[in-house]
């Protein structure tokens, strides 16, 4: 993929991939944590795209620990760490611990070359080739789904409460937060300045967010419990959309932009395929003058593709670009990858009417914009 000046993040670059997971430890749990991740390390050893992995002990704080692991590329770690055989295989490390905390880099450059501790045999993958611009903003999604029946009702909750305070410390602010339902199924994108985790710490911690996470707890598919540490992070594991691709236009911002989410589910195993299709398509669509969409992002968990995009005027003047399928036989690429019974369209994407009818299913209802005050 030819990446834009622009992009800030791509899962799709081919690139090796270096995940850091910071572990804070309850007292008297380290035993009980060495067993968990000998055990978590021969299952991980298995997985496609898997280099290999360090175990790493602070000199400074014996409780504090460092896993490191290197892929071969960033989305069969994507795959595997979205799964629910990843749930299970972290579950009994996850309940040593005081605090879990995830990074993932790119690897752009690196001492000895390409070759690393194999003897002869040189990593796959390649280096980053060139460093990405962002924008200094973190993007992320969480997605669950409410009983069939309860979709106004929680619509009504979700789009009730008061905004939580925007500033979280001296470094760390949220930006905007954004709530789209499609069927029963919600999502919900938050941008943040700085640090990601220490945002999401704060949001959970304000009374008005409290409270509207316990009032639709009621109305959810799967059961959770927020106040417990063990159910929290399932839940979050599963609800976690990361992003996969960003792509974002130069020049000034128009000042009708518009933000919408498109919903794309994907056949069965397709997800990242579906989701790689997009990436490659609002790249090219960045250097196009006639293209609507200014900004876009793609977001994945498993078979679930979720498009959010900023566009300029109403995206039904233009409903191919605005779908991502410009350019001779993206239409049927699209159409073999996405579930279209589960989206409500059926047959063949072949000309505009079936375009629009698309974009129509699959446009998600905004449920709530909230945008923190410029400081």
């Amino acid at each position: 993929m030819t990446t834009s000046p622009y992009m800030s993040q791509s899962a799709f670059d081919g690139s090796r991939m270096r995940v850091l997971l910071f572990v804070d430890l309850h007292e008297g749990a380290q035993q009980q944590f060495l067993d968990a991740y000998e055990q978590m390390r021969d299952r991980v050893a298995s997985v496609p795209g898997h280099l290999g992995d360090q175990l790493c002990q602070s000199v400074e704080n014996p409780s504090q620990w460092v896993i490191t692991s290197e892929w071969a590329t960033a989305p069969p770690y994507l795959a595997w760490v979205n799964s629910e055989e990843h749930l299970e295989t972290v579950r009994p490390l996850q309940r040593c611990v005081r605090e879990l905390r995830s990074m993932r880099y790119g690897i752009v450059r690196e001492t000895g070359g390409d070759r690393g501790d194999r003897g002869d045999h040189p990593k796959p993958g390649t280096l980053q080739t060139t460093a990405r611009v962002g924008d200094g903003v973190i993007r992320h999604a969480l997605t669950f789904t409410v009983k069939p029946g309860a979709e106004s009702k929680a619509a009504e909750i979700l789009a009730g409460y008061a905004p939580p305070e925007a500033r979280v410390d001296d470094t760390t602010r949220l930006r905007r937060t954004t709530l789209f339902m499609h069927g029963n199924r919600i999502v919900r994108t938050v941008e943040v300045e700085g640090d990601l985790t220490a945002a999401l710490r704060h949001v959970s911690r304000q009374p008005e967010v409290r409270a509207v996470e316990e009032a639709i707890n009621p109305y959810l598919e799967r059961d959770r419990d927020l106040t417990d540490p063990e159910s929290a992070r399932t839940f979050f594991i599963r609800a976690a959309m990361p992003p996969v691709h960003h792509v974002a236009r130069g020049g000034p911002e128009p000042d009708d932009l518009r933000r919408h989410a498109l919903y794309y589910p994907a056949r069965q195993g397709c997800g990242m395929a579906l989701a790689r299709l997009l990436g490659r398509q609002d790249e090219a669509a960045a250097a196009d003058p006639a293209s609507p969409v200014h900004r876009s992002t793609v977001f994945q968990h498993e078979d679930i593709v979720v498009r959010l995009i900023d566009v300029h005027g109403d995206p039904e003047t233009d409903p191919v670009r605005a779908l991502g399928i410009h350019g001779p036989r993206k239409a049927a690429v699209l159409a073999r990858l996405l579930d279209g019974v589960a989206l409500g369209v059926t047959g063949r994407l072949t000309g505009e009417r079936d375009t629009s009818r698309l974009l129509a299913h699959a446009d998600m209802a905004l449920i709530t914009d909230r945008r923190a005050a410029q400081s």
